[in-house]
């Protein structure tokens, strides 16, 4: 790492962590008067996933002495789920928080920033982002939208998802009307599901009434909080799909330099904050929500083997199809892949080995 980076990174990380513990005081410097108005793809039950942005707004307020204040709406109330995008690109909002691969639609690549079929645990897609090159090459495709983006936290791998009927082998997926966005959905739909995108506030009705067979959401926690549980009894495993999905803040580029330089320093730290502070909480969560799960007679099943590998198969053809056919999508995936390649070599020999022999002692 270069030196300027080593100490830009490090000074970040010590404010992030000094606010997080101290909870005294502004830090910067500018008293200029700044309200910006959040909107989120997420509703506000999802205290987790939707909280990212409160612990933004809240450390924000902080480090400011309340100068510069972001406004929290959850999704629907200022903008549609899935048009935050175009609302910070247009100027209407100033920044919104979401999930890039809902927007492989405008461009691909985008994926790269959240995550793509059997790619990367959040742990790898976090060393990626902010010290592998990674955010330098996701800020390249944003900027065709006006917006700088900036990492809003993970879930870490998600499950496989509900299931109103158990699903045995290939056979039993072909049709399956199931609720699954990004590149996941596409590859899902290469094996003959009948792939729809629905917002997280509307996936316990689908499900409920029939208009779809199964969902993915992220896992016990939200799953529980959405009452995912209550609607089909097959819980599978793994998301595949979704080993790592990083959330986003998307930040209106006119809006951002128009900011001070401190409180664009402030702004990268409540980043980091938010960041850490989701992955944690999740990770405490799950553990005891899954449990709550499974005494309520949820039966827990893995994906068979045959499913995993014409995912595997499908996933693979997907992203090298894209990579042949579009350069900016090649340009940020040969890196990915590449980043991706060591980091399942240096992962795979210590922390896998470890994780299967030690977690089969519970």
């Amino acid at each position: 790492m270069k030196r300027r980076d080593f100490i830009r990174n490090t000074a970040i990380g010590a404010t992030a962590v000094a606010c997080s513990q101290t909870q005294t005081g502004s830090i910067a410097q500018s008293t200029k008067k700044v309200r910006w108005r959040l909107a989120s793809s997420f509703p506000r039950s999802l205290d987790t996933l939707f909280g990212s942005s409160n612990v933004l707004a809240e450390q924000v307020k902080l480090m400011t002495n309340g100068n510069f204040q972001i406004k929290v709406h959850p999704a629907g109330e200022l903008v549609p789920p899935f048009e935050v995008l175009d609302s910070v690109q247009q100027g209407s909002i100033q920044i919104a928080q979401s999930a890039s691969y809902y927007f492989i639609g405008k461009n691909p690549a985008l994926a790269f920033d959240s995550t793509v079929p059997f790619g990367m645990t959040s742990r790898q897609q976090s060393a990626w982002l902010h010290t592998g090159g990674g955010l330098e090459l996701i800020h390249e495709l944003f900027s065709d939208f006006n917006i700088i983006n900036f990492p809003a936290g993970n879930t870490g791998a998600q499950m496989g998802g509900w299931f109103k009927k158990e699903v045995h082998s290939m056979q039993d997926m072909q049709g399956l009307r199931m609720r699954i966005p990004g590149m996941g959905g596409k590859a899902m739909a290469r094996m003959g599901v009948a792939v729809q995108n629905i917002p997280g506030g509307e996936i316990y009705t689908s499900l409920e009434r029939g208009a779809i067979d199964a969902t993915e959401w992220v896992g016990p926690y939200d799953d529980e909080q959405l009452g995912l549980h209550e609607v089909a009894p097959f819980y599978y495993y793994p998301g595949w799909w979704e080993p790592g999905p990083s959330l986003s803040f998307f930040v209106n580029k006119d809006e951002w330099n128009r900011l001070p330089s401190d409180y664009k320093a402030v702004f990268k730290a409540a980043c980091r904050v938010a960041e850490a502070n989701m992955q944690a909480r999740y990770d405490t969560q799950n553990p005891q929500a899954l449990a709550r799960i499974l005494a309520k007679g949820i039966q827990l099943r893995p994906f068979a083997k045959d499913i995993l590998d014409a995912a595997f198969t499908a996933s693979q053809e997907l992203l090298e199809e894209y990579s042949s056919k579009d350069k900016s999508f090649n340009k940020v995936f040969s890196a990915w892949k590449k980043a991706k390649e060591q980091s399942f070599t240096w992962f795979g020999t210590t922390e896998a080995t470890y994780a299967g022999y030690a977690f089969s002692k519970k």
